[in-house]
């Protein structure tokens, strides 16, 4: 069996306690080296064999686990944050269904919610946002013509970006574009969330870029907009004790 677990935002205690007993447990660890904090391989047993991903190709990475597999080794696919949001497992499963090995995927923690933790902060506030885009800047890979940013910008709901950091000051430019966010729109870049050396920024799409670069910050980290980091909001009904819920009576 080959798992996909999800190795979390980065602080080693939040992954998933399932994914940490199948790391504990593994035979083969194949691992994304450049993303996943280091210190989770301490987690391994003697002897398990680990292969780091990032200087590895898709055939290589594939034939690691297809080499586990016929060998009966238990093999995990380690991924950063939850490997549903840009990990390219699709491609890795797919190359598995074609030569009929099982697999299973554990979720784990996104760095996006990882953010918002170290923001202190929700991305879903009543009167401001219900919504939350995940996406993006397009770079040396393309997007979508209708989910450039300048397109998906027009909503004006929160929005958390992606493997953007080292292009943020082209991001802010086409965040406006789309007319709902301004220079004033509040905006905040997390480096790194969870990790021991965490940072966090905040400002406005007008600022941010100069305050990212002055920090030296141009990978590794999210960029999170929107006015859910302004001071403005309702409360939400669910707590509010003339509001009826099938669980509590109204206070008249």
């Amino acid at each position: 069996m080959i798992h996909f677990v999800g190795a979390g935002p980065g602080a080693v205690d939040l992954i998933t306690v399932r994914g940490a007993n199948l790391l504990k447990n593994a035979d083969v660890v194949v691992w994304a080296g450049s993303l996943v904090n280091g210190e989770l391989l301490k987690l391994c047993k003697d002897g398990c064999k680990i292969f780091d991903s990032a200087k590895l190709n898709l055939e290589e990475t594939t034939e690691i686990l297809l080499s586990a597999e016929r060998d009966g080794l238990s093999c995990v696919r380690l991924h950063t944050g939850d490997p549903c949001l840009f990990g390219a497992i699709r491609e890795q499963m797919e190359e598995l269904d074609k030569h009929g090995v099982e697999y299973e995927v554990v979720p784990g923690v996104s760095s996006f919610c990882g953010a918002a933790a170290a923001l202190k902060t929700e991305y879903t506030v009543p009167g401001i946002s219900q919504s939350v885009l995940i996406s993006r800047m397009e770079g040396r890979t393309g997007v979508p013509e209708k989910e450039k940013i300048s397109e998906l910008s027009k909503h004006g709901s929160s929005m958390v970006l992606f493997l953007s950091s080292g292009m943020i000051k082209e991001l802010c430019a086409e965040l406006k574009k789309g007319g709902a966010y301004t220079d004033e729109t509040p905006c905040a870049v997390v480096y790194k969330a969870s990790w021991a050396d965490e940072i966090v920024i905040r400002g406005t799409i007008g600022d941010i870029a100069e305050k990212a670069a002055q920090a030296g910050i141009n990978k590794t980290a999210l960029i999170l907009v929107g006015e859910f980091l302004g001071g403005k909001y309702e409360k939400s009904k669910l707590y509010d004790k003339t509001f009826e819920t099938g669980f509590r009576k109204a206070e008249v």
